[in-house]
């Protein structure tokens, strides 16, 4: 099988279960950009591998990746319209896994000082980097919000991108603490 189908050179895409649309269409832009989320987590995970002996290594790896299958979910939930026949079949985050974000967000902001003003990304690569997938989680955020403004979606999905966002900004700060960085805090030029 060619990787190529050509089917896209008119500048639509099939959607799963049916269906076509521009590719500029919102939902296009909504699992196009979990997509490019999740590459983002993916080159996260592969700077931890390369630091397999940091405190943080081996379980913010897992648990990155396991939220990249989330994401894989996501993105065929929202590559797929309300009333597909296949719709039963996609699987979709909820409650459960809203309420373990919610614990490890607890868990990374535990040993971490307070904020006391802004922090700008950075300190170590792997904090840099999760602060990238944290913009870009917010942008999909955005493009969710946008898409569920026109068509129907799982509420689930929102809470879910929403909660993540948090956590990665915890886990940025997490990963820096335990590297022994401190935040790189914004300094108001009119202070």
């Amino acid at each position: 099988m060619k990787l190529y189908t050509r089917m896209g050179d008119s500048g639509e895409t099939s959607l799963s279960g049916g269906g076509r649309v521009r590719k500029d269409d919102p939902r296009v832009a909504a699992y196009g950009t979990v997509d490019e989320l999740n590459a983002h987590l993916g080159l996260a995970v592969s700077l931890i591998a390369d630091q397999p002996a940091a405190d943080f290594s081996p379980e913010l790896a897992r648990r990155l990746s396991q939220v990249q299958s989330e994401l894989f979910n996501v993105g065929a939930d929202l590559a797929t319209l309300p009333h597909a026949p296949n719709r039963h079949r996609i699987p979709s985050v909820g409650d459960a896994d809203v309420a373990r974000l919610e614990s490890w967000i607890d868990e990374a902001v535990g040993p971490v000082p307070a904020l006391d003003r802004f922090i700008l990304p950075g300190g170590t690569l792997v904090s840099a980097q999760l602060h990238v997938c944290r913009s870009v989680c917010r942008r999909a955020e955005r493009e969710v919000v946008t898409l569920a403004c026109k068509s129907e979606i799982s509420p689930s999905i929102i809470v879910y991108i929403n909660r993540l966002s948090d956590l990665l900004f915890a886990w940025a700060r997490w990963v820096n603490h335990l590297s022994g960085h401190r935040d790189v805090p914004w300094i108001n030029p009119k202070a």
